[in-house]
């Protein structure tokens, strides 16, 4: 494995502000959009549908401009890291192992998480690039900048829609994070557990896995997409949006 690529949200930063901001521009409490985040994640819908359950006829473009035209954009600071983040990252470049961050996200956003000067050696996010996940075109943008070949690139993300089946379509390694709420809620679906090169729990085993895998292909002498033990080139990838 030669360059691993993450996912920005419910991977790298926890959601707790994004959606404790929002339920106080809508005036309802946190725990109610929480429920209905929760609720649209086990229907495999988009977590901002719990917006419009709340504000039927919402433009969440046009709200998210609103706030921050009322000051009460986006915000990011250290707190909002998961703990694991800046550990992992760091023995990941130690390690020679090129680190990407590229996820959903506003330029804003990009903005904010380069501002925090993460060990990572680029930072890019949907926003800058002009195209979102699950959009193919994300992932061929991926490829470019992983500078690696696509079996030689891991993409690390929780959401599988988002980040497991197209990030597999596209060619590359996956590993399923199980953390937020569409990592834990759809951990064992058979989708999942059959894509999913790798599944973690946590960042920091991800130096472990990456010289694992590259031990078992050096002794074994077959490329890692290869192998039977966690080839996922099989069968049509299902979205979890089609599932249920």
């Amino acid at each position: 494995m030669e360059t691993i690529v993450l996912d920005i949200g419910e991977t790298l930063v926890r959601d707790d502000r994004h959606w404790a901001s929002w339920a106080d521009w809508l005036g309802v409490p946190p725990h109610t959009l929480g429920a209905l985040v929760g609720a649209a994640v086990a229907q495999g819908r988009e977590a901002t549908d719990a917006l419009r359950i709340l504000r039927p006829d919402m433009d969440v473009e046009e709200a998210y401009r609103a706030r921050a035209a009322a000051g009460r954009g986006e915000h990011l600071d250290e707190s909002d890291l998961y703990q694991d983040v800046r550990p992992a990252l760091a023995e990941l470049r130690a390690a020679g192992i090129r680190v990407v961050v590229a996820g959903n996200g506003t330029v804003r956003a990009g903005e904010l998480l380069r501002a925090l000067d993460l060990p990572a050696d680029l930072v890019v996010t949907s926003g800058e690039w002009g195209v979102r996940k699950p959009d193919p075109e994300f992932f061929a943008r991926v490829a470019e900048v992983a500078d690696a070949a696509p079996e030689a690139t891991l993409y690390v993300g929780d959401h599988p829609a988002d980040d497991l089946f197209p990030a597999a379509a596209a060619g590359l390694r996956t590993a399923h994070l199980r953390r937020g709420p569409y990592g834990h809620w759809w951990a064992e679906h058979p989708d999942v557990v059959e894509t999913a090169d790798f599944r973690i729990d946590a960042l920091t085993e991800l130096v472990g896995l990456v010289a694992s895998a590259s031990s078992a292909s050096a002794a074994s002498g077959v490329a890692p997409e290869a192998e039977g033990e966690t080839g996922v080139r099989r069968g049509v990838l299902r979205s979890v949006r089609q599932v249920y």
